[in-house]
């Protein structure tokens, strides 16, 4: 049986950098949903992420594989990975805050373990990495706080979006391993390619096109960065790390994306960090080391080492 892939120092790096690109699109979703629906945001995100991409491909010379068969698991891609979650989550949004909407977005790892393990060789779920992915969420909720959890009780169609999008990106996740050996850029050219394709037939049924109103300058600014910063960009760096590390590396963003929102915040705004927030660091740290395992498997060698001496 394949072991599952190790995370690298470089995909460590990776993976902070893809936090804070991700910690802005709760931010950057919350503003533009007042405006605009939640069909016609997510079409607008991956259509403009897609055709900067696409800009970027040929400013580089690289040729796009524009042929049915080539395009079709990239529309497979774009739907689980765009498509699907984009819509539930920013929809969510419009009934739930956006920091309950981001702990329900960190069950993203435990969907993982669960569908790769059923579903893969090379991702086993043990009780090392099962007792990670509860330590980490369990962070991310004392992180944010219980006035995350307000209205808990309430919306729960809302919350039930929310954690379907988590089901969404773990099959995304598995799905996406047939990409290795092609370059980040197509892959996320591609999937941001398929998902505009899904997304515009739907927009056009449900009206979006034909009802929406110029956005205002701020939503539109949010919609921009969202598109280019928090999608184009960012899944570069995702099917970088999806290569390297697999999907269960890969879904540990969702736990770094809240502790990446807290420290912008208090490097740019001067807001205050809270003991709360320390631990909340603390218990993602040892989450991680769970589900990498290496430090544990130090610690094990090298106790027991000191009991044969």
């Amino acid at each position: 049986m394949t072991q599952s892939a190790r995370m690298t120092p470089a995909s460590w790096v990776l993976l902070i950098l893809l936090s804070g690109l991700w910690g802005g699109s709760f931010f950057f979703t919350k503003i533009a949903v007042a405006e605009i629906p939640a069909l016609t945001l997510t079409l607008a995100r991956v259509a403009i992420a897609a055709l900067a991409l696409h800009l970027v491909l040929r400013l580089r010379r690289i040729a796009f594989p524009w042929t049915r068969a080539a395009l079709a698991p990239y529309v497979v891609m774009g739907l689980l990975n765009n498509a699907v979650p984009f819509t539930l989550l920013a929809w969510g949004q419009t009934h739930i805050a956006s920091g309950l909407a981001a702990v329900l977005n960190a069950m993203t790892p435990i969907s993982t373990v669960i569908i790769a393990h059923l579903l893969t060789d090379t991702d086993r779920a043990t009780p090392q990495k099962l007792a990670g992915v509860l330590i980490g969420l369990g962070g991310v909720a004392v992180m944010i706080g219980p006035e995350a959890l307000d209205g808990i009780t309430e919306n729960v169609t809302a919350q039930l979006a929310c954690l379907a999008a988590t089901v969404s990106y773990a099959c995304a996740g598995i799905f996406g391993r047939r990409f290795r050996g092609q370059p980040a850029l197509v892959t996320a050219t591609g999937q941001l390619t398929g998902s505009s394709i899904l997304m515009l037939p739907l927009v056009l049924i449900a009206g979006g096109a034909t009802t929406l109103v110029p956005p205002s300058a701020h939503v539109a600014g949010s919609v921009l960065a969202l598109a280019l910063v928090s999608t184009a960009f960012a899944y570069i760096l995702y099917f970088r790390i999806l290569a390297q590390a697999g999907p269960t590396n890969v879904a540990m963003v969702t736990f770094l994306v809240p502790v990446s929102a807290i420290v912008l915040g208090a490097a740019f705004l001067g807001e205050v960090l809270e003991p709360r927030h320390w631990l909340g660091v603390a218990l993602i740290a040892v989450a991680l080391a769970a589900i990498d395992g290496r430090l544990l498997e130090r610690l094990l060698e090298r106790l027991r080492r000191t009991r044969l001496a």
